[in-house]
């Protein structure tokens, strides 16, 4: 299977996995993706930043900005660093008149595509905080001698 990079493509994988981002419940790897690409992006000339925009709903009721990124016809927002703040112009709250083409694409040939695209990088794998799970032969030796029902805990 050949994959096209072309900018209409990669737009709309960014923007799939951008909008699966946002109700994930482990988000972090989808965001780092999103990241990674857009980064390559600028620094191949192909993308660039256009101002800093409030955000709407920022963390403990401070004043928080974004950075508005234009690649094809799409706008996302990124977190800025410190030269974003110096360089960039401020251009206030966000238009709401303004939506994104909504275009369909799999979120797994989306990521796919992104990855294929950003090549190989260090991705931020799912850190999981439940506890491990035990394997049978452990449970066998160690919870069958002491327990002779479930009540016994």
């Amino acid at each position: 299977m050949s994959v096209i990079f072309d900018e209409k493509n990669i737009a709309t994988a960014i923007y799939t996995v951008n909008r699966h981002a946002k109700t994930a419940i482990d988000n972090k790897p989808l965001y780092e993706l999103k990241k990674l690409t857009i980064e390559k992006l600028i620094a191949e000339n192909k993308a660039k930043k256009v101002g800093l925009h409030f955000v709407r709903n920022p963390k403990n009721s401070q004043q928080q900005s974004s950075v508005l990124i234009q690649y094809a016809d799409y706008y996302f927002h990124m977190i800025p660093v410190k030269e974003d703040f110096k360089n960039l112009p401020h251009l206030g709250h966000l238009d709401d008149s303004y939506r994104n083409p909504i275009r369909k694409m799999n979120l797994k040939m989306a990521k796919q595509l992104l990855t294929d695209y950003i090549g190989p990088q260090l991705i931020v794998k799912k850190t999981s905080k439940q506890p491990v799970v035990c394997t049978k032969s452990y449970m066998k030796e160690n919870y069958k001698r002491t327990m002779k029902s479930y009540l016994d805990r």
